[in-house]
C-alpha cells in the first residue's frame, strides 16, 4: 500500500534518535517486524530510505519509525523536517515477524536494531500473549538506550516479558550488565536457550556476531535464528 501523508509528531527518544509518527490509514495492516520505505524531499529531489516500524499494529493512531540521525544526506535532510511535513510510505514489507508462533523466544540486537523489538513487544504485550520473550539490547552507553523506560514500563504489564540492558562504557549510576552480548550472558539470562527460537536484528557485523554466538557457540541450528540485517538502513 504506497500513499502521500505527512508528519503527525516527532518524539525525541535519546540523544540523536527520534521517531517520526504518521496518521495510520484505516486500511493498513501489518505485522510486528515488519518495515516501510519513506520518501521524503527536497525542493524536487525525492529520497527513499527502509524503516522497521517502531508502532504496534496495537496502536491504531499512528505509525512509526525511529531513527539515529547519521551523516548520509537522506539523515540530514529528516532531521530538518518538522510536523506537517510531506512524505510518501509505501507498506508493508518483511517476513522478519512474530506474532506469538512460538512459545519461547530470545531477541538480540545493539543501538537501533531495537525497532523491531519495540514493536513485538508492545504488540505481544498488549496482546496479552504467553510468549515467554527475553530480550538483550546492548549499546555504548546508558544514555544510548532506546525505548528504555517504555520497556521496562511494558515488563510491569507483561510478566513474560523480560528485558536486559547491557552496555560498553558504563557509568558511576549503571546498575546493569556491562560488555558486548556474548555467548555467556545468553546461557545466564536464558538458561532455556535450547528452547527458544532467537530474532537477531542490528547492523551486519552485529548481526553476524550474534549469528556466530548462537550457531557456532551455542551449537543451535540456524534454523532456530531469524534475522534482519539494517544495510542501508543507516
Amino acid at each position: 500500500m504506497k500513499f502521500e501523508t505527512s508528519i503527525k509528531e516527532i518524539v525525541p527518544r535519546v540523544s540523536e534518535v527520534a521517531s517520526f509518527r504518521f496518521p495510520r490509514p484505516p486500511e493498513l495492516n501489518y505485522k510486528p517486524g515488519q518495515y516501510m520505505l519513506v520518501t521524503i524531499k527536497s525542493g524536487d529531489k525525492e529520497l527513499m530510505h527502509p524503516f522497521s516500524f517502531s508502532s504496534s499494529p496495537t496502536e491504531r493512531g499512528f505509525i512509526e519509525f525511529t531513527k539515529k540521525f547519521t551523516a548520509n544526506e537522506y539523515s540530514v535532510l529528516l532531521k530538518t523536517l518538522k510536523a506537517g511535513d510531506w512524505a510518501s510510505i509505501d507498506a508493508p514489507y518483511g517476513k522478519f515477524t512474530f506474532e506469538g508462533e512460538y512459545e519461547k523466544i530470545g531477541l538480540l540486537t545493539g543501538g537501533i536494531g531495537i525497532t523491531p523489538f519495540r514493536s513485538i513487544c508492545k504488540f505481544c504485550t498488549d496482546m496479552r500473549l504467553s510468549t515467554s520473550i527475553i530480550l538483550l539490547f546492548g549499546c555504548r552507553s546508558p544514555g544510548e538506550i532506546a525505548f528504555k523506560n517504555e520497556l521496562e514500563e511494558m515488563q510491569k504489564q507483561n510478566h513474560n516479558l523480560r528485558a536486559v540492558f547491557t552496555v560498553n562504557e558504563a557509568n558511576s549510576e549503571w546498575k546493569g550488565s556491562v560488555g558486548n552480548i556474548n555467548a555467556e550472558m545468553v546461557k545466564k539470562e536464558m538458561p532455556d536457550y535450547k528452547e527458544r527460537i532467537f530474532y537477531a536484528c542490528g547492523p551486519p557485523g552485529m548481526v553476524q556476531a550474534m549469528t556466530d554466538i548462537v550457531v557456532k557457540e551455542l551449537g543451535l541450528p540456524p534454523t532456530q535464528l531469524k534475522l534482519e540485517s539494517f544495510a542501508g538502513h543507516t
